[in-house]
């Protein structure tokens, strides 16, 4: 077989060569062991935790080294295509505090960028009037195509790749007969029928416009046992050293209409975007010796692979372990996060926790550091299996949000609520003096209030602040139930705005005191036959008629904020 024969009957119009990409995309000039990694999204308009997670391995990576991290959209697939998924892709990373150095850019912004590396593919393909921002694109692979191509052309020079006409009639009756034998699926020696074609029964067959596919030719041995299978061994940045059998499928590298698939892209991308390492899923496991036979055949250096652990949580029903799932996990989705209105910062900073084993350490010894001032390490991710756990993430939410000023958070609940509940963005616009001694409250001292966690929460457990939403939830302690208008008369009449803490507290015991209430707690416990109650019943029936709530940070702080006027008037309303 003429393989250059072939090559050029296959590839026609390829006419540029390794060597020329080579000097398109030279290698970066970076500092010695800076590292460059990317995220590799496909534009489905789904993105999910598990893309934040990997994105913020990536960027750790790469900006603590002094590195690159760079967007690349894997859209070679169209039925999978979504029109707007970049846009999601980008904002909804940018909002967790994800920023690329280069790479793939919102569509709108193709007018203004339009990188120019001596590669005339580097703008836009006009399908999503992409753009890309660097020198190693064009970052959307569907503009790539010639470049994937060039090196299919070559693998075929080698002998190393074939045309294959097996049509999807005979693919099917190949896994029914390896099925029915049970037999490994795939098409692979005996199976491979297209393998052993001569040059002229390959033209003849093109010449009579049949459809092909390119397949990698393996060299690995199908005829021998299990046993006798060779091995080999990788180092992965997460799990050390990994032996499995190697590649001995024939798998597809071009589909029919010229468009690379996953294996070979990104073999070829991750070399000229020269990435140094692949952080990806657990779920790419099985992929690797395929990946690791297509960079030895084209000869380029292979980058460290880092496979985390996939996402878990503990089912509900069961109790037991099980994947994050699209359809049962709403959580999944990071629209959950946003719509909710966790804090990016409160995100990041659980991720951590099931990132790197010692961060918890790390941040009990250092509590007001920036996040970024800890030294994220593969060798301290585990690579079992990452629990999720939303309930620890909340914890770890209300710690985070009281590091937070409230100038911030103010700001915070109105870039949240303008997008998700803009009926009640004015509150965090109009008086913001107002609203940051609100989020304030009780977040001071050596031991701070910890009772905020998102902003959907935040603002239901402040909204008695407000007196469109205003309402009365608890009901009083029974036994003062009959005694709530003489309470509340009682308090009006003496209630003095300007008093201090001290002194409004004495007034209530005065009162609790006259109605037959013991001025402290202890006393009635000893002997709560001589009282009705005890004076917290007393501060509760006030806390209710100025709050709504029985339970709330500190009732004269919350008048003081409120004002006598709006304090006065819901007590007044309370007892007609």
């Amino acid at each position: 077989m003429d393989y250059n024969k072939l090559a050029e009957l296959l590839f026609p119009n390829i006419t540029k060569t390794p060597e020329e990409y080579e000097k398109i995309y030279p290698e970066r000039n970076l500092p010695a062991k800076a590292k460059v990694t990317r995220l590799g999204p496909s534009p489905t308009g789904f993105i999910h935790l598990g893309n934040l997670y990997g994105a913020f391995v990536d960027e750790r990576l790469a900006h603590q080294s002094g590195g690159i991290f760079y967007l690349r959209i894997e859209d070679t697939d169209d039925k999978r295509y979504v029109e707007g998924a970049v846009d999601i892709i980008i904002d909804s990373l940018r909002f967790f505090g994800i920023n690329f150095d280069e790479g793939a850019l919102k569509p709108e912004s193709n007018a203004s960028v339009c990188s120019s590396n001596g590669n005339t593919a580097n703008c836009s393909s006009g399908r999503t009037n992409a753009a890309s921002s660097g020198n190693y694109g064009p970052y959307y692979q569907s503009e790539r195509g010639e470049l994937y191509q060039c090196f299919a052309k070559e693998l075929v020079k080698k002998g190393q790749a074939y045309p294959c006409f097996l049509t999807s009639e005979q693919i099917d009756e190949i896994r029914a007969k390896q099925e029915a034998n049970k037999e490994n699926m795939g098409i692979y020696g005996k199976y491979a029928l297209s393998r052993n074609l001569t040059y002229e029964e390959i033209e003849a067959r093109i010449n009579a416009g049949e459809s092909y596919v390119i397949r990698l030719k393996s060299d690995g041995n199908t005829e021998l046992p299990p046993e006798e299978i060779r091995h080999i061994e990788i180092e992965d940045g997460i799990r050390g050293t990994l032996s499995m059998p190697e590649n001995n499928q024939d798998v597809v590298i071009l589909k029919a209409n010229g468009i690379p698939t996953y294996h070979f892209a990104h073999v070829i991308d991750d070399h000229f975007m020269r990435t140094t390492h692949v952080v990806r899923g657990a779920e790419w496991l099985p992929s690797l010796p395929i990946h690791v036979e297509l960079f030895e055949k084209v000869g380029f250096k292979m980058p460290v692979f880092c496979h985390t652990a996939q996402l878990m949580k503990i089912d509900e029903e069961t109790g037991q372990k099980r994947k994050l799932s699209k359809r049962k996990d709403p959580e999944l989705s990071l629209d959950y996060y946003r719509n909710e209105g966790y804090h990016p910062d409160a995100v990041r900073e659980y991720l951590l926790t099931i990132l790197n084993s010692n961060y918890e350490e790390w941040r009990a010894e250092n509590p007001l550091a920036d996040i970024n001032e800890f030294y994220f390490t593969t060798e301290k991710m585990s690579n079992s299996g990452a629990l999720f756990d939303l309930n620890k993430l909340n914890d770890v939410s209300k710690d985070t949000l009281v590091r937070i000023p409230a100038s911030e958070l103010r700001k915070f609940m109105a870039d949240w609520s303008r997008e998700f509940r803009p009926k009640i963005t004015h509150f965090f616009e109009e008086d913001p003096s107002y609203i940051e001694k609100i989020l304030d409250l009780g977040r001071s001292g050596d031991k701070p209030r910890k009772d905020l966690v998102y902003a959907k929460q935040i603002f239901e457990f402040i909204s008695y602040f407000f007196d469109d939403y205003f309402k009365i939830e608890d009901s009083v302690p029974e036994n003062a139930a009959a005694d709530v208008k003489d309470i509340l008369t009682e308090y009006l009449a003496s209630y003095n705005h300007a008093d201090d803490q001290s002194e409004w507290f004495n007034k209530i015991r005065a009162i609790a005191e006259k109605l037959g209430y013991a001025a402290k707690p202890k006393d009635y416990k000893k002997n709560p036959e001589m009282y009705k109650g005890h004076v917290g019943d007393v501060s509760t029936v006030i806390r209710i008629a100025v709050m709504g709530r029985s339970q709330s940070p500190d009732v004269w702080e919350i008048q003081q904020i409120l004002g006598e006027e709006r304090t006065r008037r819901r007590i007044q309303a309370f007892i007609s």
